[in-house]
């Protein structure tokens, strides 16, 4: 018997016919003697649906009654699972945010978990209750409702597991699992395994849409199991504890299912891109101690991450331009608080361009291959597709290239570090 968390996304409580195949395969799970808690995010579509109604009611909201509204979305799948479950024969009730209580800190719309209060939930449990716990939303130290941002019923899910000690916690989502690329660009595209905790928060920070970043941040430090997989699944499908997704793990478990499986270690073990960037540069920035940090300092306190950053080697005339990028989605507040800060910064022209995309390998083999680098950039000149920008850290390397060349550049790339899948049957 093991303790398990479910995670189910939007896609999967999109409609009572879908509600009712989760129910399905969270009481196949019970029945096979698992203790079994659940966290369920809004059905598809439904917090943009309430975020536009917070818009039309005051376009300037406040965020406190911004977070009442829209934690609305998972209250409402969380009680039709129970009820579903509880038509199923299930024992099983709602625990809202505030109940359990899940306490968070810092601000609303953007809370991040402190601690969770488990007992009275781990006794219910062990009762051979159900837990179905709404993602996504908490109680703050004011006693008010918070939420953790888009995609925080991942971290949810993660601080429950945490929280009550489970011996691992399932995503279901619409993907089977974590591939070497996304499958929709390379048809040869290979379902992983395992990966390490610091290679899938890499892939999510650069652009993989599998999981949210903080909760794979959360699952490291936590050392929680994490398997993707998905809900879309057949009643005859391969149960979840015969590991059909993508297992989560630490770098030492890794080793162990590498040497019980006989496999040798990818160099990279995935290719992700990311269209949502956009290129600022600043010409004739004056090349002296401190101008730099004119340039971010105000950015930061706009809450504005900057990605990548280039620094051209000083002119004779002790002027340089500097070259970085942030999200697209900021990227006409960036250029308008930078227009504000010119004469303190001192740059001459803002060039600006979210005609580009992020493309990134990355694999802890790198750590001990050389030459990873060096394959990437030789595979893009061979196409002859031009490389704007590079950054990279100790297991991935990015660079920017213009957006029209992101999907050639996957394929190419995934082919020149041998991800292919092979097209012999599987024995």
């Amino acid at each position: 018997m093991a303790r398990i968390v479910m995670k189910f996304g939007g896609t999967s409580m999109a409609g009572t016919e879908r509600i009712r195949r989760v129910a399905n395969i969270v009481r196949r799970q019970q029945a096979a003697g698992h203790e079994v808690a659940v966290v369920v995010s809004a059905m598809a579509g439904e917090t943009d649906r309430l975020i536009n109604f917070c818009r039309e009611a005051n376009a300037i909201y406040d965020p406190a009654e911004y977070d009442v509204v829209v934690a609305s979305g998972e209250q409402v799948t969380s009680g039709l699972l129970a009820l579903t479950l509880q038509s199923l024969g299930c024992k099983a009730r709602s625990w809202l945010g505030w109940q359990m209580p899940m306490k968070t800190v810092e601000g609303h719309s953007k809370a991040r978990v402190e601690t969770i209060d488990a007992p009275e939930m781990i006794a219910s449990l062990e009762r051979g209750e159900i837990a179905v716990i709404p993602g996504f939303q908490g109680v703050s130290g004011e006693g008010r409702i918070a939420t953790l941002g888009r995609g925080g019923s991942d971290t949810s899910a993660v601080a429950v597991a945490a929280a009550i000690g489970a011996d691992r916690c399932d995503i279901y989502t619409d993907v089977d699992g974590v591939y070497t690329t996304d499958p929709r660009i390379v048809a040869k595209a290979r379902k992983q395994k395992a990966v390490t905790y610091e290679e899938m928060l890499e892939l999510a920070s650069v652009g993989a849409k599998v999981l949210q970043t903080r909760s794979v941040g959360l699952a490291m430090k936590e050392g929680v199991r994490v398997q993707v997989l998905s809900s879309f699944i057949d009643d005859d499908s391969t149960p979840a504890d015969e590991f059909p997704g993508t297992l989560i793990v630490s770098e030492e478990e890794m080793e162990q299912i590498l040497k019980d499986s006989d496999m040798e270690r990818q160099h990279v073990t995935g290719i992700a891109h990311d269209k949502n960037e956009a290129k600022i540069i600043l010409t004739r920035v004056p090349d002296k101690p401190g101008a730099v940090a004119h340039i971010f300092a105000p950015l930061a306190a706009a809450s504005i991450n900057v990605d990548m950053i280039i620094q051209n080697v000083g002119r004779d005339k002790g002027e340089t331009d500097v070259t970085f990028t942030v999200p697209q989605a900021d990227l006409a507040r960036a250029q308008a608080l930078l227009e504000d800060k010119r004469s303190e910064i001192g740059f001459n022209r803002i060039i600006t361009d979210d005609h580009i995309a992020k493309i990134s390998v990355v694999g802890v083999g790198m750590k001990s291959h050389a030459g990873v680098a060096s394959t990437m950039f030789s595979a893009l000149a061979d196409r002859g597709i031009n490389i704007q920008a590079i950054t990279t850290s100790e297991i991935k390397v990015s660079v920017i290239i213009d957006e029209d060349e992101t999907e050639l550049a996957v394929r190419v790339l995934h082919t020149a570090y041998g991800l292919d899948a092979s097209d012999e049957p599987v024995a």
